[in-house]
């Protein structure tokens, strides 16, 4: 006569297999597969479309809807915008534009935020609030009544017309950030610099400054990125292939006359080399820049 043995509750004989716990967070394969093989479709649709823009610009303009790889390859595109069109002087308008839109919205986004972040005076909410408020039009209503303005002043077809009106894009969005981003630095600092015989514009020029590179560099690019892909205001403020900004001058190889799509690709590309060059030279300080900027308001 067998007797059976009494184990305790949740213990498993040696001849069971043990089943393995998975820790908290741990994907399984499935899970993990999934996962990869959506990060590749993701990946391969943002890359495609530039990788078409690359490969179009080096295809004759009777192959530029062909699906093939460039069977011809030629840089007419290129040669052609270069020197049959008024590409260097769109480039020249473009950094004349993008330049002063930098220095001016980074100049008055770093001293909006530092006053309002370090300052108490009148006005100081509503002005934060008026510079929120101004990011909620979108800019087709805006076009109308800022050209009604920059006609008024004489400044359209003016270069400074077009900074005005980049500056009205970057500086509510780069002050709100700044201002965040110098919540962050201790007010202790400030007050060192007091104690050294510094007045507030210089506490903020040689302490406050060198302490918001970060912030300084995400302002930069983002005034940078809007006066130099801003397409709208360009194309309404502007007349006059010769006073175009890059951003305007690529509308005129494809509208309702024409499509030169070789040409049109081709100065795409040229025209996103500079971003590109920006981008790695402040990639390093935009992750920081922007969640400093948007952890503390």
């Amino acid at each position: 006569m067998t007797t059976a043995t009494n184990r305790p509750t949740g213990t498993t004989s040696p001849s069971e297999p043990k089943r393995k716990v998975r820790a908290r967070g741990e994907r399984g394969p499935l899970a993990s597969v999934g996962l990869h093989v959506t990060l590749l479709i993701a990946s391969a649709i943002a890359v495609l479309p530039p990788l078409w823009l690359l490969i179009t610009s080096f295809k004759p303009q009777s192959e530029a809807f062909s699906t093939a790889l460039v069977k011809d390859f030629t840089l007419g595109n290129y040669d052609h915008v270069i020197n049959d069109t008024e590409f260097v002087s769109w480039v020249g308008n473009s950094l004349l534009v993008v330049g002063l839109t930098t220095v001016i919205g980074v100049f008055i986004s770093a001293t909006t935020g530092y006053a309002v972040s370090r300052f108490r005076f009148p006005g100081m909410r509503p002005l934060m609030w008026l510079l929120l408020i101004t990011q909620m039009f979108p800019v087709a209503v805006l076009i109308v009544p800022l050209y009604n303005l920059l006609a008024s002043l004489g400044l359209l077809n003016q270069p400074i017309g077009l900074v005005v009106t980049y500056l009205t894009i970057a500086v509510p969005f780069c002050a709100w950030m700044m201002k965040g981003y110098f919540d962050t630095i201790p007010v202790e600092i400030d007050e060192a610099g007091r104690v050294d015989g510094l007045n507030p514009f210089g506490t903020f020029w040689r302490l406050i400054v060198p302490l918001a590179k970060p912030g300084l560099a995400v302002t930069g690019f983002y005034s940078f990125i809007t006066g130099w892909a801003e397409v709208a205001y360009a194309s309404a403020f502007m007349t006059g292939e010769e006073n175009l900004t890059l951003a305007g001058g690529l509308q005129t190889f494809v509208n309702q006359y024409t499509s030169d799509w070789g040409s049109l690709t081709a100065a795409a590309v040229i025209v996103a080399v500079p971003a590109a060059i920006i981008f790695g030279f402040v990639q390093r300080h935009l992750v920081g820049g922007l969640t400093a900027g948007a952890t503390k308001s």
